[in-house]
């Protein structure tokens, strides 16, 4: 399909003059006024009077409303310029000036601008005999300027107008593609932020309620403290949950309480503590030197942390995890392995050495870390188990900021 260089492009707001047209019309009648007024060496004799500059200055009207009614203001704008260069009220066959009038260029751009095919075309050919009335009588030879005037200046014209409306047209949509990816973009954090809160709470309550009630009869101490982490986990689940899910509101209405703040790298400790209490022992080593990250990659880190426990919680089987956290001069890695014989699906249901998995956790994952331009290797170990291992990279000035040089 060729380009369509008479798309619809209706003008927004209400019919009243906006600011903009009143100045437009304003300056292109000015310039009329000063070419009357003060015409030049090879302009025509006639003299100027105060009905030829109230004539002139009556094109201000009609170019107010040039925006909604182009086609019909162009039509008024050059009967009044079709009088002046007649000279209609001074000395009939006289023209009064010998410009080609700015009136009649904004009326002209104005219809090349917003309105079809046809009234473009009229608008060309009406232009013409107008602009040719000003060489009748007239000394100026019509070959050069006037051939000018009367065939190449209304085509520019036109060309203008139709070049801007479709720069115009190409620039809301690209402002609409902006904006639908902004809302992909959106939906997609959205979606690994619920995946790995659900994912990860749920999974806790299940192996916590499940631990209750089969030392519910032989060891009620350890079923309370089970009830008392299921009941804490589903408490955070929801504070979390309720902080994600205000994004979506529709309304301004203020937070009756202020919003907790995003968990980083500082919660991954209070992670393998509930790991180790919902079933799977898990410890912490931290090395390097710590620094205080930038909220989105602590809890970027945060969340791989979550995401890999719960899946070797789900899948691992009876099994240990491990969690390194690892400070480096210009990146920070996070490594979560278990030694585990695993179910076949912690990798998107590949077997070991099959490479990486596609499940949505994993994806999750991979996605978080290709927005710090980190990178992500997930799959089976060597010795057993699985391990899940993300570096992120950090600013030159992370450390300096920390007071580290």
């Amino acid at each position: 399909m060729g380009r369509d260089f008479f798309p619809p492009a209706p003008p927004k707001g209400g019919p009243r003059p906006t600011p903009g047209d009143v100045a437009v019309a304003v300056v292109a009648v000015g310039f009329d006024v000063l070419a009357y007024l003060a015409p030049g060496e090879e302009a025509p004799k006639a003299p100027f009077t105060v009905l030829g500059v109230l004539l002139v200055v009556s094109s201000v009207v009609p170019l107010l409303f040039r925006r909604h009614h182009p086609a019909p203001v162009l039509a008024v704008v050059l009967a009044v310029q079709l009088a002046v260069n007649l000279g209609l009220v001074i000395d009939p066959g006289t023209p009064m000036s010998n410009s080609y009038g700015a009136a009649v260029t904004v009326a002209l751009y104005t219809v090349a601008r917003y309105s079809g095919r046809r009234a473009v075309a009229l608008g060309v050919l009406g232009t013409a005999p107008v602009q040719l009335a000003r060489y009748l009588n007239n000394d100026v030879p019509f070959l050069g300027v006037g051939l000018t005037d009367v065939l190449v200046t209304p085509c520019l014209v036109v060309g203008v107008g139709l070049a801007v409306r479709q720069w115009k047209q190409q620039l809301d949509i690209n402002r609409k593609l902006l904006a639908d990816r902004a809302v992909t973009e959106e939906r997609r954090r959205i979606a690994r932020e619920l995946h790995d809160i659900v994912a990860h709470h749920i999974t806790t309550m299940y192996l916590m309620s499940g631990g209750a009630r089969s030392t519910l009869d032989r060891d009620p101490d350890t079923a309370r403290e089970a009830l008392v982490t299921l009941e804490e986990s589903g408490r955070t689940a929801l504070r979390e949950m309720r902080q994600l899910l205000g994004v979506l509101r529709s309304t301004d209405t203020p937070e009756e309480a202020p919003s907790e703040p995003q968990p980083g790298v500082d919660g991954i400790e209070r992670l393998v503590a509930d790991s180790t209490a919902a079933g799977l022992p898990a410890e912490l080593h931290v090395t390097g030197r710590p620094v205080a990250l930038p909220m989105p990659v602590g809890l970027t880190l945060y969340r791989i942390v979550q995401e890999a426990l719960t899946n070797a919680r789900k899948h691992a089987g009876p099994a240990r995890a491990t969690v390194r956290l690892s400070y480096l001069p210009d990146r920070v890695t996070v490594e979560v392995a278990d030694d585990g014989a695993g179910d076949g699906k912690a990798s998107g249901g590949k077997v070991p050495g099959g490479g990486e998995g596609g499940g949505y956790g994993l994806l999750g994952m991979r996605e978080r870390v290709a927005l710090h331009d980190g990178s992500l290797r997930a799959g089976p170990c060597e010795e057993g188990g699985f391990a899940v291992t993300a570096s992120v990279p950090l600013s030159t000035d992370t450390y300096e900021k920390d007071g580290i040089r």
